[in-house]
């Protein structure tokens, strides 16, 4: 991993522990980092006002570009910063920080903290995943899309919309934006794909054990598996296990369609 710190740094010009302000030389909005990331490990994007793109990587390295674009504020404002740690890389566009306030920083969990006052850069990202390796993508206004990937996702907006598709386990929110997922491994634990204004289309494979949870106001539900009902049953709600029952799978929204598809 300390190789791919050394050429991050080459990239931005810089000599801190933690790459800051990464820009390609001669394109101040540009960024690109590459690295190793062990299979089981995780790549973390998080960004605020921009799209995250990921798709399968040809080869075994970990490949992140960014484009920085704004029509106001000065795109080389915001940083973008790299921490690899035991669980693998995290990538975040780090805003200015407010006076008087706390510190935008790239963390994870609870420790992230990031506010943009007002500045309107947008940073959209372009992650390659190589095979066995999770990814963990975040924004805030933009559109999430992966897909040909092998490992687990998670993919989180507030105004955009979700696709995903990987082999490994999905799960999806966001609020304004419909949700659209499809998995190849069954889940082991609960799954929540949640939006509000949006429909959820999720594609299980054969043979899935699960409970499910299911909830629309303004919508229908339809459902290629037969479900044992173990409580409501409805066209805007049901509650119910697919083949034996296992971990719950929550899927609920307010304005659309929920659509639950045997792979």
């Amino acid at each position: 991993m300390l190789n791919s710190v050394r050429r991050a740094l080459a990239i931005a010009g810089g000599a801190s522990a933690l790459l800051l302000a990464g820009q390609v030389e001669g394109a101040a909005q540009d960024f690109e980092w590459q690295g190793v990331v062990d299979r089981g490990d995780a790549v973390t994007v998080r960004g605020v006002n921009g799209r995250i793109i990921a798709r399968e990587a040809r080869g075994g390295r970990v490949t992140v570009e960014a484009t920085k674009t704004a029509r106001r504020d000065d795109p080389s404002s915001v940083d973008i910063q790299v921490i690899e740690d035991a669980g693998g890389v995290l990538i975040c566009a780090v805003y200015p920080s407010r006076r008087n306030r706390d510190p935008n920083r790239c963390a994870r969990g609870r420790d992230y903290e990031m506010n943009v006052n007002d500045n309107d850069v947008r940073v959209d990202f372009v992650v390659e995943v190589p095979s066995g390796v999770e990814l963990e993508a975040m924004t805030v206004n933009g559109d999430v899309e992966a897909r040909g990937l092998t490992a687990d996702v998670k993919a989180v907006t507030v105004n955009g919309g979700i696709e995903v598709e990987s082999e490994g386990v999905v799960s999806a929110t966001t609020v304004n934006g419909s949700i659209e997922a499809r998995m190849g491994t069954a889940p082991s634990e609960r799954l929540k794909f949640h939006t509000v204004n949006g429909g959820i289309r999720l594609v299980l494979p054969r043979g899935t054990n699960a409970d499910v949870d299911i909830e629309t106001v303004n919508g229908h539900i339809d459902t290629d598996f037969p479900l044992t009902i173990r409580g409501r049953w409805g066209p805007r709600s049901a509650s119910g296990e697919i083949g034996s029952g296992g971990p719950e799978i929550e899927l609920q929204t307010v304005n659309g369609s929920i659509e639950l598809v045997r792979g």
